[in-house]
């Protein structure tokens, strides 16, 4: 079996900022103390929810850095170092080994995209450039690429590619990865919403945006699932499904910084392009958080 770099929930979490616009580092700090205790299974810093499209590269590192700095060797510290050149997430995966990440997530090239053949080319080369376990990122509705179950097969065939993050949305070829792979690969969920199916194959948890918010019960839903019961799993995941919908009915991370800015964490606002959800947004995801008990 491929090294597991986490079983349960890690949060993409994301990445708070100064009204200026600048990262906020000591918030940092106070969010990653507070999933640390509030029972996250690992950190993604630098994710999609973590802006990393809008970091500079001094940025980028500082805050995988100060992530692993905060951490303390507590739970695993993944780092998001994919990019649509090649070269330039070979050197951003460099720097980021030099942090002293545990592992990092890579997501498949955006804008200018590319074949199968090319995603086993590009994957190659960054894993080659490592010796941090390497975990894939398939997000389609992002980036207009998609890994298909037998270009899968073929790059798990390289010892640190160890994972996937699969958020294609597509449950049958979650099981054709895992019917393809076996023990060669192993698979998160990247939807809050298909946790549990997605366990059920064999998956090992969720790489999670309602972490941000619930660590504790996004980490129980997980739990319950590795432990066999799959009877509670679904029933907490159903509980929180009206939230997750809130949690992306605008362009994530738009609605989870707001989110947790009404919980009062003040993690400021997205970069641009990314602006502020409307009011009438605001308020639906405000309802739906005091339904759970996030709001007073």
């Amino acid at each position: 079996m491929k090294k597991v770099v986490f079983t349960g929930a890690a949060v993409a979490l994301v990445t708070p900022m100064n009204p200026d616009g600048s990262v906020n580092y000591k918030k940092l700090e106070e969010l990653v103390e507070f999933q640390i205790q509030n029972g996250t299974d690992a950190i993604v810093a630098c994710g999609t929810t973590g802006e990393s499209a809008t970091l500079d590269i001094d940025e980028h590192i500082e805050v995988i850095k100060k992530t692993v700095e905060f951490a303390k060797g507590r739970v695993p510290v993944i780092a998001g170092t994919g990019s649509n050149d090649t070269a330039f997430a070979v050197k951003t995966a460099a720097l980021a080994e030099q942090t002293g990440a545990d592992a990092m997530l890579v997501v498949t090239p955006y804008y200018n995209k590319t074949s199968q053949a090319g995603l086993v080319a590009h994957f190659t080369a960054i894993a080659k450039s490592t010796s941090l376990p390497v975990i894939l990122y398939n997000v389609p509705s992002r980036t207009g690429t998609n890994i298909k179950p037998e270009t899968y097969k073929e790059l798990s065939k390289i010892e640190n590619i160890v994972a996937t993050k699969e958020a294609s949305g597509d449950i049958s070829a979650v099981a054709q990865i895992a019917h393809l792979c076996g023990e060669d690969l192993n698979i998160y969920s990247g939807n809050d919403d298909q946790i549990v199916p997605i366990m059920s194959l064999g998956g090992l948890g969720v790489i999670s945006v309602l972490s941000n918010v619930v660590p504790q019960e996004t980490h129980d839903i997980c739990q319950y699932a590795l432990d066999g019961d799959f009877k509670k799993a679904s029933e907490l995941q159903l509980k929180y499904l009206p939230l997750v919908d809130a949690l992306f009915s605008d362009v994530n991370p738009i609605p989870v910084k707001e989110a947790l800015n009404i919980m009062g964490y003040d993690v400021g606002e997205c970069r641009l392009p990314l602006i502020r959800m409307s009011e009438a947004a605001r308020k639906a995801l405000e309802a739906e958080m005091a339904k759970v008990g996030l709001t007073k």
